[in-house]
């Protein structure tokens, strides 16, 4: 049967290599190199990608992270701090995020990627967290990950993978405001911030803010795969 396939949502983003520097669309290699340890194996979705080819090719998710979500697509004023718009990119997400709940996909959502799963799902966002916090604690440095643990809700699906207190590695300024229809907390940080969440009606939706892929969380990315083989035995 082979390895079930992961896709892997990019970002679309201007970049330098060798000679060029122009938009493209790519992602970091650890969400790649994550997904092949996992035993998947990986497929870069970009944004324009079409939804009902992708969903076939698929027996996974993984969600991205990347820049904030336009705030007009869940009905809020941006914020002044509130930065790095790609609405392509962002309706483009939002669309294969809702058919791919539809379809019961596996997926892991990273960050932004956990937003645009909360916004799919009629949630809002916090739109930038040191207003409530008081502190740059999940962002430091920009381009360098922060580090600080979080302490997981007893009894979630996420809570089977990494047990009760877990270091993570983050990087963002926003938060979950409302909770999307049929989700709920799975872990939060010591300042009271939410850190994941997770849908416990579905075979395998999961969001983090934080970023597993540069951390010690394989078990998150084998999960994934074991659901994504699961998913594939069933599309056959």
């Amino acid at each position: 049967m082979g390895k079930p396939v992961v896709g892997i949502t990019t970002y679309l983003t201007r970049a330098a290599w060798g000679a060029w520097d122009m938009e493209a669309a790519l992602v970091p290699a650890d969400y790649v190199r994550a997904v092949e340890r996992a035993g998947g194996s990986p497929l870069l979705v970009p944004p324009g990608a079409d939804t009902e080819a992708t969903l076939a090719a698929v027996d996974g998710l993984v969600f991205s992270g990347g820049s904030d979500l336009d705030p007009e697509l869940y009905g809020d004023d941006a914020h002044p701090e509130t930065a790095g718009i790609v609405r392509d990119r962002d309706e483009f997400e939002l669309e294969l995020m809702r058919a791919a709940l539809e379809c019961d996909v596996p997926m892991l959502a990273i960050c932004r990627g956990s937003q645009v799963l909360n916004v799919a799902l009629g949630g809002g966002i916090e739109q930038h967290v040191p207003d409530r916090i008081g502190s740059d604690t999940h962002k430091e440095t920009p381009g360098v990950f922060a580090e600080h643990d979080v302490e997981v809700v007893p009894g979630t699906r996420l809570g089977s993978l990494l047990g009760a207190r877990h270091d993570v590695k983050s990087h963002h300024h926003q938060g979950f405001g409302e909770l999307g229809a049929g989700l709920r907390e799975a872990a939060r940080a010591p300042d009271g911030t939410i850190e994941a969440l997770e849908d416990p009606s579905r075979r395998f939706t999961l969001g983090v803010l934080w970023h597993p892929e540069a951390g010690e969380d394989a078990a998150l990315f084998e999960a994934l795969v074991a659901e994504a083989a699961t998913y594939r035995a069933s599309k056959r």
